[in-house]
């Protein structure tokens, strides 16, 4: 007997699909499946069901006063069912951090800021005497069910005055622990060709399509940079990170145009994002990269396998058999919605996407 059975749901192509849960994991998934179950989900063919989504760029450190938020409040109550914390704490005060995530619903994961207290101030990275290898590397030891990789943020308002070495830092870090990497990018110094150059395939780039004159879009052409476009082909991920100041459609749509879609879909969401915008949620962040031009279908990896496989969430991601139970039923609905990017621009959203219930470790909770 299976713990839950979920009958007649449907795939983002249209394929029926009954999937089978047993002791918080994905013991099947068929077209039919006829067996008895503790609990049946009937969705009656109107409900989609995907793997889990996950947000890999967040902040939920509640204890921050910069940015911090609640992982269940946007994690499981928003369709998501892991998120992963950018960077917001460092190599003093991640274990605490690690503590809190023990009593949420949603499935919380971390990047160590190479930062030691991490943004605990805007300019984490002014002062390099906060950048401690051993520290880092003792906590990455101590906590592998938990950090998942490390974050450096290279903007001039993090950096300081110390330009590129930060980045250089982290990439020793990195090299000598074996762990995937996240930089954010922003204002210059540094210049953004100078950040790319010290990143290698599968590092992670996050603010991808930002609006800012250090971004990859070249104001004056109105082209994509030839060297973010190399970046691109070289296999650097190219990550949302929508965030207050980080997403613009047209550089978005420029991209897409010139055959450049964004790697991952994160939402840098944190409180004030959340509830004032224009972020909100994941939700509304994918609704966006539709409204760009994107599948659903392609939408959905980017939430799904993709982050789950830059930062190596061996048994997430996927509808399959050995899985974690974590599972994502929404509906696709018509309406008409105005969506707000980073920079006040806007654009309406016609197919929308909603929640219905987020399943965790295979307990069912209703958005």
């Amino acid at each position: 007997m299976f713990d839950l059975l979920i009958k007649n749901g449907k795939l983002i192509t249209g394929k029926k699909v009954d999937i089978a849960i047993k002791d918080g994991a994905i013991l099947n998934v068929d077209t039919v499946i006829e067996s008895t179950a503790k609990e049946v989900i009937d969705l009656a063919g109107e409900h989609y069901v995907s793997a889990g989504w996950i947000d890999d760029h967040v902040h939920c450190y509640e204890k921050m006063t910069l940015y911090y938020d609640y992982p269940d409040k946007i994690g499981v109550t928003k369709g998501v069912t892991t998120v992963i914390d950018a960077g917001t704490t460092g190599a003093e005060n991640i274990g605490d951090f690690y503590e809190l995530t023990k009593k949420v619903k949603t499935n919380v994961y971390a990047l160590v800021n190479i930062s030691k207290w991490g943004i605990v101030e805007q300019d984490e990275l002014a002062d390099l005497t906060k950048v401690q290898a051993e520290l880092v590397h003792d906590r990455l030891a101590e906590l592998p069910q938990f950090i998942v990789g490390i974050k450096a943020r290279m903007s001039k308002t993090v950096v300081g005055e110390n330009g590129i070495t930060p980045l250089e830092l982290a990439k020793k870090i990195q090299h000598e622990n074996d762990v995937p990497l996240m930089i954010h990018i922003g204002s210059a110094p540094p210049e953004l060709q100078e950040v790319l150059t010290l990143l290698d395939a599968g590092d992670v780039l996050t603010h991808c399509f930002n609006g800012k004159p250090n971004g990859i879009l070249d104001k004056d052409t109105d082209e994509i940079k030839d060297f973010a476009r190399a970046a691109y082909d070289k296999g650097i991920v190219f990550d949302i990170g929508h965030g207050t100041d980080s997403f613009n459609f047209h550089v978005a749509e420029v991209a897409l145009k010139e055959g450049m879609k964004a790697t991952s879909i994160s939402t840098d969401i944190y409180h004030r994002n959340r509830e004032s915008g224009p972020v909100y949620d994941l939700a509304t962040t994918m609704e966006k990269l539709r409204v760009v031009g994107y599948s659903w279908e392609e939408i959905l990896d980017k939430v799904t396998a993709v982050p789950a496989q830059s930062f190596h969430l061996a048994k997430k991601g996927q509808l399959t058999a050995g899985f974690d139970a974590d599972l994502t039923i929404f509906d696709l609905e018509n309406g008409e919605k105005t969506l707000t990017d980073s920079n006040g621009f806007t654009r309406t959203a016609k197919e929308l996407i909603k929640p219905v219930k987020t399943i965790i470790g295979g307990t069912v909770y209703d958005n």
